[in-house]
């Protein structure tokens, strides 16, 4: 009776309480294969710390590495209309948007918030990818121009992240409208006098590029971002030519003038910050100045007859 109380009883409830291993502490870079452990990847903010491979963010983990300390205030732009045209292919569009909210827990693809970045008030917008491929709808033209009216009103700079696949095509002609819509948003910006700087992520294609998208005062884009109007497959099968390598990659925009700066997204908080503070006229932060050299091992003064 011992026997099965005391060995016997146990060893059948360590195996059936079991814990099995979640399968997502781990995550394998698609560009170098090594595998990552999910708390270091998210201290390198979605960064591969073998290959720098760029990894999808969310917005929310993007403005905690952009405003200082982390901290910044959501602004909610207003709902418009969800299914203006009363939309169906294979599913609903009703349907399709429930879906992405539930994945995503936002209401649309553009998450708005302000705070400080090196002490400088800004706002800044930023695309979800993950919801509906941050494809354009009148949802994401509202946060926009509610983003540029926040930026007027506080009188700080914007900056907009922009990852999408295009114009949302369940939306139609209300879709490409927010082409122009956005458009104003950004004069209202250089009315305002107020600096936009605009950063490309993976991928950032269609009438975003074509709109808000390529109008910032300076151009940013994270490393190997595909930036285009439309796709190397689609020119591909068009002019049935081979590209040139990279054709299309933030790197290959960069050489040929159409972006300002390439920046790892570790860097880009004070990248940013430092560029607020120069089309701001502000004196350099603390934090963005150079260490200070070492001193000298001897005390002899450069000058000194005896240093020659």
């Amino acid at each position: 009776m011992n026997w099965i109380t005391n060995y016997v009883r146990p060893r059948i409830g360590t195996l059936l309480n079991r814990r099995e291993t979640p399968d997502n502490l781990w995550l394998k870079c698609p560009d170098c294969s090594q595998m990552i452990f999910h708390r270091e990847l998210a201290e390198s903010q979605q960064v591969c710390p073998y290959c720098a491979h760029h990894m999808r963010i969310s917005p929310q983990a993007r403005f905690e590495a952009l405003f200082d300390s982390g901290a910044f205030k959501e602004i909610t732009p207003p709902q418009p209309v969800n299914d203006p045209l009363h939309f169906r292919d294979e599913k609903r569009y009703t349907d399709r948007l429930k879906e992405a909210r539930k994945a995503t827990g936002r209401m649309d693809a553009i998450l708005i918030g302000k705070g400080d970045i090196l002490g400088v008030k800004a706002v800044a917008a930023a695309s979800d990818f993950s919801f509906m491929a941050g494809s354009m709808g009148v949802a994401a033209g509202d946060a926009i121009l509610a983003g540029a009216k926040a930026a007027v009103d506080e009188n700080a700079p914007f900056i907009m992240f922009s990852a999408a696949g295009g114009a949302r095509m369940q939306e139609g002609i209300l879709s490409l409208m927010q082409m122009p819509r956005t458009t104003i948003a950004v004069q209202m910006l250089r009315e305002a006098r107020l600096p936009y700087i605009s950063v490309f992520t993976h991928p950032t294609t269609g009438g975003v590029t074509a709109s808000y998208a390529m109008l910032g005062d300076v151009q940013i884009s994270e490393p190997e971002a595909l930036i285009c109007f439309a796709g190397p497959r689609v020119i591909e099968q068009t002019i049935r030519e081979k590209l040139p390598e990279g054709f299309q990659r933030a790197e290959y925009l960069l050489e040929h003038g159409m972006l300002d700066m390439v920046i790892d997204r570790r860097k880009m908080s004070m990248e940013i910050g430092r560029l607020l503070r120069l089309l701001l006229k502000l004196p350099a932060h603390k934090e963005a100045l150079p260490a200070p050299s070492e001193p000298a091992t001897d005390n002899t003064h450069p000058l000194a007859p005896d240093a020659v």
